[in-house]
């Protein structure tokens, strides 16, 4: 749309919302998938995570095959900072993968490189790419990522997401502890310290901040439940076991979740906000290893997604809005939550596509 007018004329949602429309959302990261779309400039720092949204999009609706799995393969491997030698890998230089070709420098006449855009975030996404297309990780420079991954973690517990200094919360914990998980090495991060941090961010209303002290929040609260599960520290499905996990209190989080969800049906991050579709996926999947998803109203669930579902394919933020990666992609998951019949199982501690050989 051109302009102003054409917008109020046309409205983005479907102009049927009975259903999940697969087809649609196919094609919608198929074009995604050939070409992103100008607005997406601003983004391009991003790519990694954007394309990560594409491709497992893609593969949770069953349709990774019109992808050419060798060349995304090419291309996210061209995004890792490799050391040069054993030594450099513990000299507080993280070597993970580069967001983006605006944040990766080339090495100096020497071969030494000097500046290193390598970012957890984007490690995580390019990693999770390699896993959904099916890629012999032991191809992959494991122990650079890992051992120079311990570089950003500080004494707190807490991690930092690029080594030259940056804020430091439970997201780059969360990411750290999935690129450990995926990679099957844990030498990337001090488990017990990280523990700890997170068991600070829960708040006297039972969810998580980002940081200690700070207020609850739905995406914090997940990186806190799925870190504590992938790290090993909590079982899933607390409230099915005779003696839950004492290291949270889970019955305070529990009624925290499920007071998340408003009255239209949808998911709010924080009290007195509006529902967001990206956190039917976030509070969803805290709710999933709780066990306690079977409370939601998920017929209310639905019905709040489906008026966020475009006609042009993906999910928009908020209802009766333009589609965007971001919130296309958590749609699907969320839908995935819910057992739609046309999206493939979560493996929620991940965020990608459930598969036996990935659980933990």
């Amino acid at each position: 749309m051109d302009s102003e007018s054409n917008l109020s004329e046309e409205s983005p949602t479907s102009s049927s919302s009975s259903g999940f429309d697969r087809d649609r959302h196919v094609i919608f990261l198929e074009m995604m998938y050939q070409l992103l779309p100008s607005e997406y400039q601003t983004q391009e720092i991003n790519h990694l995570t954007l394309a990560y949204f594409v491709i497992s999009g893609l593969d949770l609706l069953g349709s990774l095959d019109h992808v050419d799995k060798d060349k995304i393969a090419s291309w996210v491997l061209s995004f890792q900072a490799l050391p040069t030698n054993k030594a450099e890998k513990t000299n507080g230089k993280f070597y993970g993968f580069c967001g983006s070709r605006s944040s990766q420098f080339p090495p100096d006449e020497d071969g030494v490189l000097l500046h290193n855009g390598s970012h957890l975030a984007s490690s995580y996404c390019a990693l999770a790419i390699l896993k959904i297309i099916g890629y012999d990780f032991s191809n992959i420079d494991s122990e650079s990522i890992a051992i120079s991954m311990r570089n950003l973690q500080q004494s707190d517990g807490s991690i930092m997401p690029i080594d030259t200094g940056a804020e430091a919360d439970l997201r780059f914990i969360y990411c750290a502890a999935a690129i450990c998980y995926m990679l099957g090495n844990w030498t990337g991060m001090d488990r017990q310290k990280s523990k700890a941090y997170i068991l600070n961010c829960q708040s006297y209303d039972g969810g998580f901040g980002l940081t200690p002290g700070s207020e609850s929040h739905g995406g914090g609260t997940y990186c806190a439940i799925a870190s504590l599960r992938l790290m090993g520290f909590i079982e899933d499905d607390l409230l099915s076991r005779d003696h839950p996990s004492s290291i949270i209190n889970v019955p305070l989080l529990l009624e925290w979740c499920l007071q998340k969800q408003a009255a239209d049906g949808g998911f709010q991050g924080r009290p007195n906000k509006p529902a967001d579709t990206c956190y039917a996926f976030w509070i969803g999947s805290t709710l999933r290893i709780l066990g306690g998803l079977h409370f939601i109203n998920k017929k209310a669930l639905k019905g709040f997604l489906l008026t966020c579902q475009s006609k042009y394919g993906g999910f928009s933020k908020f209802p009766m809005e333009f589609p965007d990666l971001y919130h296309s992609y958590y749609g699907f998951t969320a839908f995935s939550l819910l057992e739609e019949p046309n999206v493939k199982p979560l493996f929620v501690e991940l965020g990608i596509r459930d598969a036996a050989a990935w659980r933990i």
